[in-house]
């Protein structure tokens, strides 16, 4: 025999603010990393994050556009749930990153998650031997 109608939407409208009112969105608010500089006669800005796995963050890079930068940072993207990726306040909502590329000068935002506990290398391809590497360490 099928439920009433109203006894479906009642149940809803109870689950929802019985979840709204103990759970947290993890997404509400990011932390902001020290943002990222690539420039072509200094390398990178920052080579150590320290972060924590569970946590939102959102990482600026920031290229001087002297270069063309292949930013990669497989192993932390892997192991990182990608929420969002901005360039020019346009939003990209990807499924997986392998890499971000500066063709010019600008910034992109990462917004992200890790999810597990390690060392990750970042680095610029080509460029890792010159000042263009880096590591976040994932507690």
């Amino acid at each position: 025999m099928p439920r009433p109608r109203g006894h479906y939407w009642a149940s809803l409208i109870v689950l929802t603010a019985a979840t709204g009112a103990t759970a947290e969105d993890a997404t509400r608010r990011a932390e902001r990393l020290e943002p990222l500089n690539l420039s072509a006669s200094e390398g990178f800005s920052i080579t150590r994050y320290e972060i924590d796995a569970g946590r939102y963050y959102r990482w600026r890079i920031q290229s001087d556009g002297l270069e063309e930068y292949k930013l990669l940072a497989p192993e932390l993207f892997r192991e990182s749930w990608i929420d969002q990726v901005v360039i020019e306040d346009k939003e990209v909502k990807p499924y997986g990153l392998h890499a971000v590329e500066f063709d010019d000068e600008g910034e992109i935002d990462i917004w992200f998650i890790p999810q597990r506990p390690g060392e990750y290398r970042f680095f610029v391809e080509g460029l890792d031997t010159q000042g263009f590497r880096g590591v976040f360490v994932v507690r």
